[in-house]
């Protein structure tokens, strides 16, 4: 399976090769980073987790865990059959899907509070004659009297609707925007403006682009580099510590001039013995 983690944007509508209208939900998706990859003899299991939208702080753990990629508000996992060519780094993208590739979405449905059975269940609600006038949106009756003398579980009523986490299947890609991220879905997402999605669809993961790995490698380098830097500062100490001991050098040299000086004062007496 492979997928992609993006925003809902919006609907809109575009023209069939046709002529004919189509209703289009535009869907932000990625750019996704590889931050973990899970394999059988470690995890039980063949996945992905890939991470998106950047952030500048994260608590320690996630800090800890995306050492290597980066800090990303959102986390995801994807079973995947093959892992031969994905490694942790890797940048995914748009261009996995082609347009007419049926996908499925996932994400969370618009929140509604709590609602009446009519809204939520699609109640027809009570006759509007016979002096019903404040039962029209009533439940109506809920069960038998005293057998069973109770309410049976899972008996539709009023209650919380939405805010669940909803997968819509069969929808068409329309077109694909690589430059913008964008992925034109032919009818509805769940969801509202801004919502988290995942796009999802059958087959391998393609990566197109290693740009994340070449980042990190060059991190991985720059955090070498001091290494190589010490050595000049090394050899610079040493400089300092040669100019330093030549004084010394020049001691030696004082030392001998007086010695030298000391003989020739000494070379009269020498002169007077011969005389």
């Amino acid at each position: 399976m492979k997928g992609i983690i993006g925003k809902k944007i919006g609907m809109t509508q575009t023209f069939s090769e046709k002529g004919e209208v189509q209703p289009v939900t535009l869907v932000q998706a990625g750019p996704c980073v590889i931050t973990q990859i899970k394999t059988q003899s470690n995890d039980g299991y063949n996945a992905i987790q890939i991470g998106y939208e950047t952030v500048k702080k994260a608590n320690k753990p996630t800090s800890g865990h995306l050492q290597r990629t980066g800090n990303y508000k959102y986390l995801r996992e994807i079973r995947v059959e093959e892992l031969d060519e994905l490694q942790v780094g890797q940048l995914l993208n748009v261009q996995m899907f082609s347009v007419g590739e049926i996908i499925r979405v996932t994400a969370n449905s618009k929140g509604r509070g709590f609602a009446g059975g009519m809204k939520r269940h699609g109640f027809h609600g009570g006759p509007k004659t016979h002096g019903q006038s404040d039962r029209w949106r009533a439940p109506g009756s809920v069960g038998a009297g005293s057998t069973p003398g109770r309410v049976f579980k899972g008996k539709r009523m009023a209650g919380h609707y939405g805010n669940e986490t909803i997968t819509t299947r069969g929808l068409e890609v329309v077109s694909v925007d690589l430059e913008n991220n964008i992925i034109s879905i032919k009818g509805a997402v769940p969801g509202a403006r801004d919502t988290l999605v995942m796009v999802a669809g059958e087959g391998n993961i393609p990566v197109y682009v290693e740009e994340v790995i070449e980042d990190i490698a060059e991190e991985t380098a720059e955090e070498a580099e001091p290494t190589n830097e010490a050595q000049p500062v090394v050899e610079e100490v040493a400089e300092e510590t040669a100019e330093e001991a030549e004084p010394t050098n020049e001691a030696e040299e004082v030392v001998e001039e007086a010695a030298e000086e000391t003989a020739e004062e000494a070379e009269p007496t020498n002169e007077a013995e011969e005389r």
